[in-house]
């Protein structure tokens, strides 16, 4: 290939090219607004000086412990300070931060410890009792570091040698932290749901992050010094990348252990929290607490939602009550949320079974998505814009991940034709909006948690009383959805469906745990595959 005049001599240096990091976001944000209000918790409020100092801090302890390039730094906290400050004190350092699901069992936890090969390992004292069993289980033997939140006041343990105070007060506040080598270095690793064997771990790099961080400021409209309210999890997809975001406009971080309707008014009110996320029971927290727990705000809230669409009621009350809710759309592959309902004002004075329609979709890609379709899994053709027409939505571009750790077969399978292959199946409409229609992994989204049914449907196999078993999503107005199982017993079996669900518990952790059981044969095609359609169909009436 003959050179361009554009190329001759006109290479990448220092002064021209840097790695893409959201390490740099807080570095700007303490050097412009230093005494800024960066995280409020409870009667703590910390600046984006000390904000940055700690993060430094917590960088330069690790270095001392050996901690660099490639290393993995596990953390099971709560949405607290430290939390933030592990999103940019870890990657400092080069590691690599796994955020671990606090509602996790021993048995997965320990599992992740072994396959991140966890160095060091920051637990809030809350988990104490199941991170004590995780690290009897595993193989994994990390430097353990103890958060007691001074928020926290309930009981548990101290398991390590050190807490994390004194941990990075041996740190120097000045740390001269170095960019990645390369923006594809991985910055985190996040553990999926998978729906037949382990967990699968899914690798995050530094541009990814830096692009999806930005990506939310533009999105979510985010104008200078937001005020963002932590009700969803840090832990999940870190936190659809928004610790990052919000040092991009130097906005506040309140923190939030809980997500309580009392806690949450108090913020709206005390601080005029401007944006928030969340599953959609957060939403029915807010609308049905008690009136004594609300307090009046006079600020607009935008609110961010992802799984299954609001119902049109839901989204009346929301506005009535001050927020404006947007739906938003990813997988854990893809950051977070990459797909969001773009809306249209010319929308709005459409027939409301239309408006409602319009709602439902799950929209169009994020600006920094470069591609979003609906293909055929087989040909990757893509399907017809009739809204109609079922295929698989398939994204490309720089916000998805690098692959699964350790796991080349399943990463060549999600990327087939260059492709990530979402495993969820929609339609595209001729406006391009998709819309998904049924999950083809039949993962159950509850409360913002992903729930594997195959998972489930294991568990209660073990059970000696059971034949058979199907567990799919039942529509719950709290939680998004819960799951519902379908159970056949054998012959001259018993069992009740509190005792399933018991049988459950001792193997799940709860929240995977069926809230509904019925006892009935199964409907199948006639090569005895359950048919999980008419199952749905009939969790309906459960």
């Amino acid at each position: 290939m003959t050179a361009s005049a554009y190329d001759i001599d006109l290479d990448r240096n220092p002064a021209n090219f840097q790695p893409l990091t959201p390490l740099t976001f807080l570095e700007r944000a303490a050097s412009v607004f230093p005494e800024r209000t960066a995280i409020i918790h409870g009667s703590l409020r910390r600046s984006y000086r000390d904000f940055y100092a700690r993060a430094r801090r917590l960088a330069s302890a690790l270095a001392a412990h050996g901690i660099g390039r490639g290393d993995t730094v596990s953390v099971m906290l709560s949405n607290t300070p430290a939390m933030l400050e592990c999103h940019y004190g870890v990657p400092m350092t080069g590691a690599v931060l796994n955020t671990i699901n606090t509602r996790l069992d021993a048995a997965i936890i320990a599992f992740t410890l072994d396959h991140a090969e966890t160095k060091v390992l920051i637990t809030d004292r809350e988990f104490s009792k199941t991170i004590r069993e995780a690290l009897s289980l595993a193989k994994a033997k990390p430097l353990v570091i103890d958060y007691d939140d001074p928020e926290y006041n309930g009981p548990g343990e101290r398991l390590g040698s050190t807490d994390y105070e004194s941990f990075i007060a041996g740190g120097d506040p000045e740390y001269a932290w170095q960019m990645p080598r390369d923006e594809w270095d991985a910055i985190s690793l996040n553990y999926t749901s998978g729906t037949t064997g382990d967990p699968k771990g899914v690798v995050y790099h530094h541009r990814g992050a830096y692009l999806l961080a930005m990506g939310n400021v533009v999105t979510c409209n985010m104008g200078k010094h937001p005020v963002y309210l932590w009700t969803l999890p840090m832990f999940h997809c870190n936190g659809w990348c928004f610790p990052w975001s919000i040092s991009v406009v130097a906005g506040t971080h309140v923190c939030l252990r809980q997500v309580r309707a009392g806690a949450m008014y108090a913020a709206l009110a005390d601080h005029g929290v401007t944006h928030l996320c969340g599953a959609p029971i957060v939403m029915a927290t807010l609308l049905n607490a008690p009136d004594e727990e609300k307090r009046a705000f006079q600020q607009k809230v935008s609110f961010f939602t992802a799984a299954a669409p609001p119902p049109e009621a839901v989204l009346a009350a929301m506005k009535d009550a001050g927020f404006e809710v947007t739906h938003l759309y990813g997988l854990t592959e893809t950051y977070g949320p990459a797909v969001v309902n773009d809306w249209n004002e010319a929308w709005d004075a459409l027939p409301m079974a239309d408006y409602a329609a319009k709602k439902a979709r799950q929209g169009v890609r994020y600006l920094v998505l470069e591609g979003l379709d609906v293909r055929d899994p087989e040909t990757l053709a893509p399907v017809p814009a009739d809204g109609e027409t079922l295929g698989e939505v398939m994204f490309r571009g720089n916000v998805v991940m690098k692959g699964y750790l350790k796991n080349k077969a399943a990463t060549d399978k999600a990327f087939a034709g260059g492709w990530f292959h979402s495993g969820d199946l929609g339609v595209k409409h001729p406006d391009g909006y998709i819309q998904l229609k049924d999950r083809s992994k039949d993962i159950i989204i509850s409360g913002g948690e992903n729930i594997s049914s195959i998972e489930v449907e294991d568990a209660l196999y073990k059970h000696p009383a059971v034949q058979a078993a199907a567990v799919v999503a039942k529509p719950d107005e709290k939680w998004g959805e819960t799951p519902c199982a379908f159970v056949e017993l054998k012959p001259g079996a018993e069992a009740t469906a509190e005792e399933l669900i018991a049988f459950c518990r001792s193997r799940l952790a709860s929240f995977k745990c069926p809230r509904y059981v019925v006892f009935t044969e199964l409907p199948k095609t006639s090569t005895g595959k359950i048919q999980k359609f008419r199952l749905r169909e009939m969790a309906r009436e459960v």
